[in-house]
């Protein structure tokens, strides 16, 4: 008998379709809902992504998983609700859960620095609320899994299979170790539940590859020198193509991407697919011709669009871009259009600290030259040691995101004028949780924000804390913009922003509840050491 391994992770939702991802130990059918898919085979892992098209729109399906007929989901002992697919269309209420970088699981880092995993207490506690107030999608934004940071157990695993001394060492080094990742995360039984109940969408960031990873063009060249770098990269892209991206498209995207289709068809084991498509993929950086990871889901009245601020980079040719041309112009696409809230996604935060904001605008400017190559060099050193690689980095993009931003907010991109009520830009990475207001020197129709959570699971020092709180105050801002012009004018950026709430410590998750145009966000955190696993509330605000 065939066995589910991973999953069932429900991913696209819409009106009248969805789509469910699995893993299974072997080559078979898969059957949900009446609709069924053949596995597909990479590397020697199966997979499959079943599309179940014609349901009703607004309405609740509960659901099975069958393997060749056999019965595999849901498992007999488990208490908590059936897996159920609830398609949009059912009112004007929109639910979003959204947080990132999570490290691990509960088990994996028992007895550690760790307080409870905010994504498995948002699960126990989910188990207990009614079920017509579910969210209507997760949205996982970054460092899913850390390749560059393994646990105790996975350590032990690569041990087993080669030398750890030497090459990637205890991080992963290819495909087949990624899965054990996955494995590792996607099976803690709480976070296994809640994926097989809530829609649920992701991004990558560093981690999921390698920390600093695409922070400039000298880094990627220092890693492509590297022995093991090529391995990783391809296992890092290949893997997430499998495990992430796929389930971020909908039904008709599937038909229309040429890979996927190649998937299906492809007769054997795909993973030559897959490898000459991943290292494609990471050539964008260096001038290629890229795969675009940015995507875009409807939800109602609410448009959630996710852009990929990692692999679309451009580095090379001395262009420093967050997204390429074509896909900026994509970008702009995207926000034409009539709704009530757009949330965009993007695993970095548009808007940090204002400290912070103008040391990373300062070292792009150092690190460009403009004072010579010692200093660019010094400035190199800094922006990896300190992670100096946020939108504010990319002085270019932050300026024509900004400005795609206002024009939003203005309703230049709606038919008749009518902005939305909001401009949410939801984001995670840099392990706090705070809200902040965007001010425009003109004013604005869309109330603007940058709401950042993170991290689910991770550990934050205590001179990180010191770090963040200290970066908020207008000491720090007025300070550090006298001290570094000292060196090297820093550029003013085209707006202004103020701290709402926050900065907000812990392993936390944050709820956006979206009714017609009001807006309302929820800052939960998970509890610590000792405590009873639950989220108690840190922040409620009312956003428009």
């Amino acid at each position: 008998m065939t066995r589910l391994l991973i999953g069932p992770v429900l991913r696209h939702v819409g009106t009248h379709d969805a789509t469910v991802w699995v893993e299974v130990d072997g080559p078979c059918e898969v059957e949900i809902l009446g609709h069924r898919a053949r596995t597909w085979t990479m590397a020697g892992h199966h997979y499959a992504l079943v599309t179940i098209t014609g349901l009703a729109a607004g309405s609740d399906h509960p659901y099975q998983v069958r393997l060749d007929d056999d019965l595999v989901w849901p498992r007999p002992d488990d208490p908590r609700p059936a897996c159920r697919i609830r398609t949009l269309g059912g009112g004007d209420d929109v639910r979003v859960v959204f947080g990132s970088c999570r490290f691990s699981t509960e088990d994996a880092v028992r007895g550690q620095k760790f307080a409870d995993d905010a994504l498995d207490c948002y699960a126990r506690d989910l188990v207990h609320t009614p079920q017509d107030r579910w969210p209507d999608a997760l949205l996982m934004l970054g460092d899913q899994v850390y390749a560059d940071d393994t646990s105790a157990a996975t350590k032990q695993r690569i041990a087993a299979r080669r030398d750890p001394t030497v090459g990637a060492k205890e991080e992963v080094a290819d495909f087949e170790e990624y899965t054990w990742l996955y494995d590792e995360s996607w099976t803690d039984p709480d976070v296994r539940w809640l994926f097989s109940v809530l829609p649920t969408s992701m991004i990558f960031d560093d981690h999921d590859v390698h920390d600093d990873w695409n922070t400039s063009h000298a880094w990627r060249r220092d890693m492509q020198g590297t022995s093991w770098w090529q391995e990783r990269v391809i296992g890092a892209l290949s893997s997430y193509w499998v495990y992430q991206h796929l389930g971020n498209l909908s039904p008709a995207e599937l038909a229309a991407d040429d890979l996927y289709q190649r998937v299906l068809t492809h007769d054997g084991d795909v993973e030559p697919l897959l490898r000459v498509f991943a290292a494609a993929a990471d050539r964008e950086a260096d001038g290629a011709k890229g795969y675009r990871w940015s995507y875009r889901r409807d939800l109602g009245r609410v448009r959630l669009l996710v852009v990929d601020s990692r692999c679309g980079r451009i580095l090379a040719d001395d262009r420093r871009t967050m997204v390429s041309d074509p896909e900026f112009d994509w970008i702009i696409e995207q926000v034409a259009g009539d709704y009530d809230h757009l949330l965009l996604g993007t695993s970095l935060p548009w808007l940090l600290p204002r400290a912070m904001h103008d040391v990373e605008a300062w070292n792009e400017v150092l690190g460009a030259g403009r004072r010579g190559r010692v200093v660019a060099a010094v400035s190199e050193k800094l922006r990896r040691a300190a992670d100096l690689e946020h939108w504010a980095s990319f002085g270019e993009s932050f300026a024509r995101l900004s400005g795609l931003i206002r024009s939003v907010a203005a309703g230049e991109h709606a038919p008749g004028g009518v902005a939305p009520a909001t401009v949410c830009v939801l984001s995670g990475d840099v392990h706090h949780a705070y809200v902040a207001t965007a001010h425009y020197p003109e004013p604005v129709d869309s109330a603007v924000y940058q709401l950042t959570c993170s991290p689910l699971h991770n550990h934050v020092p205590p001179v990180m804390k010191m770090l963040f709180r200290g970066a908020w105050s207008r000491a720090a801002e007025r300070c550090t913009r006298v001290v570094l012009g000292l060196l090297a004018t820093v550029p003013v950026p085209p707006l202004s922003w103020t701290r709402d709430a926050g900065p907000f410590f812990g392993d936390e998750i944050a709820v956006l509840a979206l009714s017609g145009r009001r807006a309302e966000l929820r800052l939960a955190k998970a509890s610590s050491p000792g405590e009873r696993s639950t989220l108690h509330e840190v922040e409620h605000l009312t956003l428009s």
